[in-house]
């Protein structure tokens, strides 16, 4: 160890000597310096930095008490000892209360080397307690300062402190709790032996670990995550009961979210799977069935069968475009809308859709942004969401319908989970219907949920709509009450580029053909049968081809007489790019016009669903066909 470093405050050099030959007699390792002035005296504090003072109490230019003052004017404990040849009781009480370890009398000087010790001991007690003072502020400023719940109660529960934290999740304030029991908190989700659990691993000593949901002041419930530990005193008994917790109540929201979006993508992976193969059997029901209903007529029984059969087939189609649009899959053009014209352009269709007994309000905002999407998407949004109102209502009620311009900063979508920054036209279908509890609120936009009896709902409405609308790069916000009514709130992205319209008429009658030639190129051979049934039965000359290479092969034979190549995207020797490519090299000006059963997703990345290029998603019906095929051929 360091020697012990002395100062000396004296004016005689026998006493220091003295001093010295008592100290070093008992063995004590020091170094010292002497000092006699005020000045000598401040300068050896800073240069010397003693570990002990021993003072002469009276000098003649500075005297012991001066120095003691000085001494404990310092940022830093230093024991003292005020050496002295005389001294009276009420002189060294003057001097301990002043601040002074102790008192030596030089006649005692024997004693001197006691009292250093005991000092130093009495310092080093003293300085351990400053340490221990100041690691317990700081780990008290630690506590006072986290972000996690902090209780500290009485072996019997009451509570004896919190943090700030708990104040700000809780909402009670630090003296509205201590003194109560944590039972102030009970939500009433865990039952009694839930606690009974949690106090039996407590008492037995063992730190509890769990989750629990809890009550606020206002009466609004949080999630937390506690581990509740035993303080025990030397003896090892308990004490006191430590809890540090953490509110994970957004946490488990956004995870609730994350998993939510998971299982939507994983069932709308297996939506884009199973189109291609379904809707090629679909495109075949319908051609079919077409063509059997024009071989009868209305009259004759089995015609309602076939009318039977067609329907099936039509609803089929839509629960497959539904799937596609749940799955954000759905073969879109979008245009550039007004959203108040497009939703009074369905009002009709919904008043006849709802009933006479529901009023439907119409509450468009003037001055609506513009919006990017199919028109037939927000015609899906409308009849679902609006059918769904329809279902809620027991009697007779109202349907409200809005728009509105909505704007969203980075604070707002902070305090609200799922919400979105930017600008946004809100799409507000609102009913007085039955509501919804929170169980069925949670559920509502998976796929087949539904809480409808057995063959009055698919449940794919809501899924249609949620998919549609983050296709669209949207979100749904939906506020529910049992008894009350629901309110469905549809946000989709402002449009701020040129507003551009597209405007399409169909024809009032189905166009035929005028003996043109028709490439068919399918390896589904039911696709292609039926392809070329249809087309001929309204006029065309048609040519089939399995494969790409039997395509360019005829494409050779044929040059000069095809005037139209139809061609599914997906094949397995040449996608139907290449192939188009490859064949209007040989036979120039020929017409493309390309058909899928793959979703959007799949054919984009064959480059064919460009602005202006022929596409036809199948499942197609006869209609279908020859409208495209016509566009394509006077294109």
């Amino acid at each position: 160890m360091n020697p012990l470093k002395i100062l000396f405050v004296e004016d005689l050099s026998t006493d220091v000597e003295l001093a010295r030959r008592v100290l070093k007699k008992e063995r004590m390792d020091f170094i010292d310096k002497v000092v006699d002035t005020e000045n000598e005296f401040k300068e050896a504090l800073s240069g010397f930095q003693p570990d002990l003072i021993i003072s002469d109490y009276s000098m003649p230019t500075f005297d012991g008490m001066r120095a003691l003052m000085i001494t404990r004017s310092q940022p830093a404990y230093i024991a003292f000892i005020i050496l002295t040849g005389s001294m009276n009781e009420e002189t060294a009480v003057a001097c301990i209360k002043a601040g002074a370890d102790d008192y030596v009398i030089k006649e005692k000087i024997m004693r001197l080397p006691f009292a250093v010790r005991e000092v130093l001991d009495k310092v080093k007690a003293r300085r351990e307690k400053e340490q221990a003072e100041k690691e317990r502020a700081r780990l008290m400023s630690v506590v006072e300062q986290a972000g996690e719940v902090f209780l500290i109660t009485e072996i019997d529960g009451s509570i004896l402190y919190v943090n700030p934290a708990f104040e700000a999740v809780t909402g009670y304030r630090r003296d509205e709790v201590i003194g109560k029991n944590p039972r102030i908190l009970k939500s009433g989700v865990q039952n009694a032996a839930f606690y009974r659990e949690m106090w039996d691993t407590l008492t037995q000593g063992r730190i509890w670990r769990g989750r629990m949901v809890n009550r606020r002041k206002d009466g609004t419930h949080y999630t937390e995550e506690a581990v509740i530990s035993p303080a025990r005193d030397v003896s090892g008994k308990i004490i006191h009961y430590s809890a540090v917790k953490r509110d994970i109540t957004e946490h488990l929201r956004s995870s609730e979210m994350l998993q939510q979006a998971q299982k939507m993508e994983s069932v709308g992976r297996l939506a884009g799977g199973v189109a291609h193969d379904y809707n090629n059997m679909l495109s075949v029901i319908l051609g079919y069935t077409e063509m059997a209903m024009d071989r009868v007529t209305p009259d004759q029984p089995i015609y309602e069968d076939l009318t039977e059969i067609l329907n099936a087939a039509r609803r089929s189609t839509d629960i497959t475009r539904q799937l596609l649009a749940f799955a954000r899959k759905q073969t879109v053009s979008p245009e550039v809308l007004n959203m108040n014209d497009t939703v009074e352009g369905m009002l009709k269709m919904l008043r006849r859709l709802i009933g006479e007994d529901i009023d439907l309000a119409w509450l468009p905002r003037a001055g609506v942004w513009l919006v990017y999407i199919d028109p037939s998407q927000i015609d899906q949004i409308l009849a679902n969401l609006c059918v769904n109102a329809r279902d809620a209502i027991s009697d007779v009620g109202k349907l409200t319908i809005e728009t509105d311009n909505v704007t969203f900063d980075e604070i707002y979508c902070a305090e609200h989970a799922g919400f979105v920054t930017g600008e946004f036209v809100l799409l507000a279908v609102s009913d007085t219907g039955s509501g919804m509890s929170p169980e069925t609120l949670k559920n509502i936009f998976e796929p087949f949920f539904t809480t409808k009896g057995v063959g009055k709902g698919t449940g794919l409405g809501l899924a249609t709509v949620y998919g549609i609308v983050k296709q669209n790069n949207g979100f749904v916000n939906v506020y529910s009450e049992v008894g009350i009514g629901t309110t469905f709130k549809i946000y989709l992205p402002r449009y701020s580029g040129e507003a551009a319209k597209n405007i399409s008429e169909a024809p009032a009658e189905i166009p035929g053909g005028s003996g043109e030639t028709v490439l068919i190129v399918e390896d589904e051979s039911a696709i292609q049968r039926v392809g070329r049934i249809m087309l001929e039965s309204i006029g065309y000359v048609v040519i089939v081809a399995s494969a790409p290479d039997e395509a360019l092969r005829l494409a050779d034979a044929h040059a000069q007489n095809l005037d139209l190549l139809i061609t599914d995207v997906i094949m397995p020797e040449m996608n139907g790019r290449a192939l188009a490519d490859q064949m209007q090299a040989r036979c120039p000006g020929l017409k493309v016009l390309f058909m899928s059963g793959y979703t959007a997703n799949a054919i984009a990345h064959h480059g064919v669903l460009d602005k202006g290029v022929n596409f036809i998603q199948k499942p197609f019906s006869r209609n279908d066909l020859a409208l495209k095929v016509r566009k394509a051929l006077e294109g």
